[in-house]
């Protein structure tokens, strides 16, 4: 079904590896012609995806990568914010440090990528956000608090710049992944095989167990929801808080 993406332009920020790459590969073959900001875009390009060197951590970075995508792209109507990945741990034993790199990328991030974006995609007429954040969000863990934070954080700018949206054109969504099979859950795995001295099939089991869910999602099937989000089927959308976590968060 057409999602209305032919010809539209978007920028994905964390474009170079799993969720964001996969979100990245779906706008292109859906039609979008489509930039990808990353500290290492390398093999981007050959997927037809306009590379952004860009360091989104810092102050000025998101601002530089909007502008190199909207210069390569003669504008913007879609963003997603993806790029951040948070550390976890004991809370007593998380630094300073850990805790301004988690929001300096992740929330941060996105908060100047979109500020440095809303001119265009309010002129575009039917700009879209849509930003990836977590179930942790949703769900309090002892060794999640810096992720679960952003992740929160995260909900209500998605729904603050919602209420500016409806007035300028510009619809604001989010996604909150659950357990996505990517390089960082790979990580999960051999230190829960090393935790409960168990095989690769066994840890993915027990990770599997503790959420309460049947299997871990493929960073495709988050892709193809951002991308319904991003199109005109989901005009009417805004606001919206999805999550897509194969049952985990089982709060109303």
């Amino acid at each position: 079904m057409d999602d209305g993406l032919e010809g539209r332009r978007a920028l994905v920020t964390g474009a170079s590896k799993g969720i964001g790459r996969a979100i990245a590969r779906h706008l292109v073959r859906a039609g979008a012609r489509v930039a990808g900001a990353a500290r290492d875009v390398a093999g981007l390009e050959a997927e037809g995806i306009i590379p952004i060197p860009a360091d989104l951590s810092v102050p000025g970075g998101p601002e530089a990568a909007v502008q190199a995508a909207a210069d390569a792209l003669g504008g913007l109507d879609i963003l997603v914010n993806n790029a951040g990945a948070t550390k976890r741990g004991d809370f007593l034993r998380l630094t300073e440090d850990d805790w301004a790199d988690g929001f300096g990328l992740k929330f941060l991030g996105a908060v100047r990528c979109t500020r440095a974006a809303w001119p265009l995609l309010a002129a575009s007429g039917a700009g879209a956000v849509v930003n990836i954040g977590g179930v942790g969000g949703r769900v309090a863990s002892a060794e999640f608090t810096i992720g679960g934070s952003v992740n929160a954080a995260l909900m209500n700018l998605t729904k603050a710049l919602a209420d500016r949206g409806v007035r300028e054109g510009v619809r604001v969504n989010l996604v909150n992944p659950g357990s996505v099979a990517t390089d960082r859950l790979a990580g999960r795995i051999r230190s829960k095989m090393r935790e409960a001295g168990c095989d690769e099939a066994g840890a993915r089991r027990l990770l599997a167990a503790e959420t309460g869910v049947a299997r871990f999602a493929e960073a495709e099937e988050i892709a193809e929801v951002v991308a319904f989000l991003c199109g005109r089927r989901a005009s009417y959308v805004q606001g919206a808080l999805w999550d897509v976590d194969g049952g985990w968060v089982r709060a109303v």
